[in-house]
C-alpha cells in the first residue's frame, strides 16, 4: 500500500511537536483523508470516502484496501501515488470547489469550519517547509458560524446530581467524587480520567491538570471535593483487589485500571436518569456550569479563563452571555439610578 509521505509528516508533527491529543489528530487524519479522496475522485469520491476518514487517515486507508464500502473512487484518493502531486498542486479553486462540494453534503457550519481550519494548518505546515509556493487558504475566510449559548445547570441540579452517587461501596464514592470533582475544577472530561495520586495536593486544595497540547496548569480544589476523593480512596484501599490495581491513575474501573472517557459519560447517563435530569447532560456541561457560576458568583473573567485552561480570551467570554441577566438585575437592584 502506497502510503502519503506529506500527510504522514504533518501528523507526526501535531503528534510530538504540537503535542495534540490523539483524539484531535484523528480528527485531522479524517479531514485529510477525505479531502485526498476529493482530490483523487471528486465530490463522489469524496463522499465514498468520508465515512472511511471518520475513523482517521490510516484506518481509512486500511478499509480501502481492503474493499470495503464505497472503496471504488476512495481507493484512487487513498492509495494513488499521485495524490501527493495533487496536494502539492492545490489552489485556491481546488479549496473553494471542495468547500462547495461539503456545503452540499449537510454538514454543519462549525464542522466545514473545522475542516477548513485542517487545510489551513496543514498548508501552513507544507508552507514552512517549502513543500507549496503560496498558501492556497490565505484568501479564504472561515463560514461565520452560528453563535450556540453553552447549557449549563442551576445550583438546585448540581446539588441533586452531585449527591445521586451512593458513596457506600468503591464505585459509588469514585462516582461521586468525579462528579464533585468536575464541577468543583471545571476540568474537562479527558483531564479528569488523566489524574494521578500525584496530581492532587490535599492539604494546598490544588490539583494539577495536564490540559490540551500538554500544558500544564494548577487549579484549586474545594473542600467537598476533597472529601469526596478521601472517601473514595478510603473504599480503594480496603478493596482485597487494591494491589493489582493501576497504581498511578488516580480514577480506576471495576478492573482497577485507568477510567476512560467513554466510561465517565455512561455513568454520568446512569445517574442522570436516577434523578431525573436532563439526558442530554454532558460531562462538559459541568464545564460550562463551573464557568458560568463562577462569573456570576463575582470572579473575573481572566481567573476564570486560567481555571479552564483556554489559551485565548474569547473563548472564555462566551460565558458571559449566561450571566448577563442576572448583572443586570443585580445592577437594577444595586445602582441608585437604575
Amino acid at each position: 500500500m502506497i502510503e502519503i509521505p506529506l500527510i504522514d509528516e504533518f501528523l507526526n508533527y501535531l503528534k510530538f511537536e504540537r503535542h495534540f491529543s490523539s483524539h484531535t489528530a484523528k480528527c485531522y487524519a479524517a479531514d485529510l483523508a477525505q479531502f485526498c479522496a476529493f482530490l483523487s475522485g471528486g465530490p463522489a469520491g469524496a463522499q465514498a470516502a468520508a465515512a472511511a476518514s471518520r475513523s482517521g487517515y490510516a484506518a481509512g486507508r486500511a478499509l480501502v484496501a481492503s474493499g470495503g464500502p464505497g472503496a471504488g473512487h476512495a481507493a484512487t484518493a487513498l492509495v494513488d501515488a499521485s495524490v501527493q502531486l495533487k496536494l502539492r498542486d492545490a489552489d485556491t479553486e481546488t479549496i473553494k470547489t471542495f468547500l462547495s462540494f461539503l456545503g452540499t453534503q449537510n454538514y454543519s457550519k462549525s464542522t466545514i469550519a473545522r475542516k477548513l481550519a485542517t487545510l489551513r494548518s496543514f498548508y501552513k505546515f507544507c508552507l514552512r517547509r517549502n513543500c507549496v509556493k503560496t498558501h492556497p487558504l490565505a484568501t479564504i475566510k472561515t463560514p461565520k458560524q452560528e453563535k450556540r449559548l453553552p447549557k449549563f445547570l442551576e445550583l438546585d441540579d448540581i446539588t441533586k446530581l452531585l449527591a445521586t452517587p451512593d458513596d457506600g461501596s468503591m464505585l459509588g464514592a469514585r462516582d461521586r467524587a468525579m462528579l464533585e470533582v468536575l464541577f468543583s475544577t471545571g476540568v474537562r472530561v479527558s483531564e479528569l480520567v488523566d489524574l494521578n495520586f500525584s496530581d492532587v495536593d490535599f492539604a494546598g486544595q490544588v490539583i494539577r491538570v495536564r490540559g490540551k497540547g500538554k500544558k500544564q496548569r494548577t487549579t484549586p480544589i474545594g473542600a467537598t471535593a476533597i472529601a469526596a476523593i478521601q472517601r473514595y480512596l478510603e473504599h480503594r484501599r480496603c478493596d482485597p483487589r487494591a494491589p493489582r490495581f493501576n497504581q498511578e491513575a488516580l480514577f480506576v474501573n471495576k478492573h482497577g485500571q485507568r477510567l476512560s472517557t467513554r466510561s465517565v459519560r455512561r455513568k454520568l447517563d446512569k445517574y442522570l436518569a436516577q434523578c431525573g435530569l436532563d439526558p442530554s447532560i454532558s460531562p462538559h456541561t459541568l464545564r460550562h456550569s463551573f464557568a458560568t457560576h463562577m462569573l456570576a458568583n463575582g470572579a473575573d473573567l481572566r481567573s476564570v479563563q486560567e481555571l479552564l485552561g483556554h489559551q485565548s480570551l474569547s473563548t472564555t467570554q462566551i460565558y458571559t452571555h449566561l450571566t448577563t441577566p442576572r448583572l443586570k438585575a443585580a445592577y437594577d437592584e444595586a445602582h441608585p439610578r437604575a
